[in-house]
């Protein structure tokens, strides 16, 4: 089977689950209907904000809170005790470019806990310390490079057998099966550092995964716990690990941990938005094709709507987010606001032309919507008013990209995403 043939035969499950509701899915700008936006600059008291310092000890602690409380919950506190293990290192890695280690978290410290395993890579030619690109993937870290010394996943995967997914286990077969989508050898060769972590590490993807993963290990009541309207989903879940993988960054001698980059494609994308969100640590914080429940706007009948993402995966979220399935207007926040708690740090969207499903221009507009909180802290947005034609990167502090093509990660985007750490990390890197 081909590499994209078992993609699609990965993905075959979940495809299925919202395949009746695309018949109804609106396509056309005529028909959008879109309620108005929530004002980010007006306080809960009806006060507006004026200023930096407003935003930052006041409005943005209730607009993150309306964000905890409505969509994607609140997280678990840091746990006390996390230890991490390097278990491998090579000095010599992809032909002497760089060094690769790679660390085990035990979430609570026991070896027979909660864990996840980072893969990182460190660029030999840099000086060190160096910046750094992290981000979860989707089919075990086996995968992101053909690199044969990447220890196999073990965690939860579904069954394929023509992929080599057996008994929800991966195998060789997936090893660099989607080493495109990662880019290694060019991330490394510009003078960054690469880190990423499976993402069924930290939760498997499903409905019930949550009760083999870190949400019910973290829990008194394990699998047999009953979630309150406001209790994280597994986006929150996945976006915590990110936070516990800069931990470990922090450690790290070579690695800059004041200039690490978080990003994520898809769901994974929705993960980074809300990572960066949550964990102002991040410096710069990337979302890719990310869709609804990510950078598309909410109330924009276009593409995925908050009624097909809720039924097809409520797992993702906290379970008050469901109430809003036929009634996106009664958010008290929507996706601009996202974006706006990343001020004043970098931020970029990226969308893609035939990716109507995520609704490429929510995208934009959700970008465009940040930008007055970015202008009290002086910092410039998108700087265009209309969605750019696509290949045509713009903005400065919030960015934006439509590029040609399908939901995917491509060298396209990694070359965006490099300049754009490179502007606001300093020099160009070689």
């Amino acid at each position: 089977m081909k590499p994209r043939s078992l993609v699609f035969a990965l993905i075959a499950t979940v495809a299925s689950a919202v395949a009746a509701e695309k018949r109804d899915v609106n396509y056309d700008e005529t028909k959008v209907n879109m309620a108005p936006l929530p004002d980010p600059l007006v306080l809960n008291n009806g006060k507006r904000v004026t200023d930096a310092k407003t935003w930052t000890k006041q409005r943005r602690p209730e607009v993150l809170d309306l964000f905890q409380e409505h969509v994607y919950g609140r997280m678990h506190a840091k746990p006390r005790g996390m230890k991490f293990e390097e278990t491998a290192i090579d000095h010599v890695a992809l032909d002497g470019l760089a060094t690769r280690k790679e660390i085990v978290v035990y979430f609570t410290g026991k070896k027979d806990g909660p864990k996840m395993t980072i893969l990182l890579y460190v660029p030999n030619a840099a000086k060190k310390p160096v910046p750094a690109f992290l981000g979860l993937n989707f089919m075990g870290n086996h995968t992101v490079n053909s690199d044969p010394a990447i220890t196999l996943a073990t965690a939860w995967m579904r069954d394929n057998k023509e992929a080599g997914v057996v008994n929800n286990r991966s195998s060789e077969k997936l090893r660099g099966f989607q080493a495109s989508r990662w880019q290694i050898e060019k991330v490394i060769k510009r003078g960054y550092a690469t880190a990423t972590i499976y993402y069924g590490d930290i939760e498997p993807d499903h409905a019930e995964g949550w009760k083999k993963g870190l949400r019910a290990a973290l829990s008194k009541d394990g699998a047999n716990t009953q979630w309150k309207p406001d209790n994280w989903g597994a986006i929150g879940a996945w976006a915590w690990g990110l936070s516990r993988a800069l931990d470990y960054l922090e450690t790290d001698k070579d690695i800059n941990a004041k200039q690490v980059a978080v990003h994520g494609h898809s769901r994974l994308g929705k993960t980074s938005l809300w990572a960066g969100a949550t964990d102002e640590r991040f410096a710069i914080v990337i979302s890719n094709d990310s869709g609804e429940g990510g950078a598309a706007l909410a109330r924009r009948h276009f593409g995925e709507t908050t009624a097909i993402i809720t039924k097809a995966f409520p797992h993702w979220f906290c379970p008050r987010y469901t109430t809003y399935a036929s009634n996106a207007p009664a958010l008290p926040v929507d996706q601009h606001e996202l974006i706006a708690l990343m001020a004043p740090r970098p931020v970029y969207i990226a969308s893609a032309t035939d990716d109507t499903w995520a609704d490429p221009h929510g995208e934009f507009l959700s970008g465009k919507n940040a930008e007055p909180v970015y202008a009290l802290f002086k910092k410039a947005g998108l700087g265009i008013a209309d969605q750019p034609p696509a290949d045509k990167p713009v903005g400065d502090f919030i960015a934006y990209h439509l590029r040609t093509g399908k939901h995917d990660i491509t060298d396209f985007d990694w070359e965006q995403y490099l300049n754009f750490a490179d502007r606001h990390f300093g020099k160009a890197r070689k």
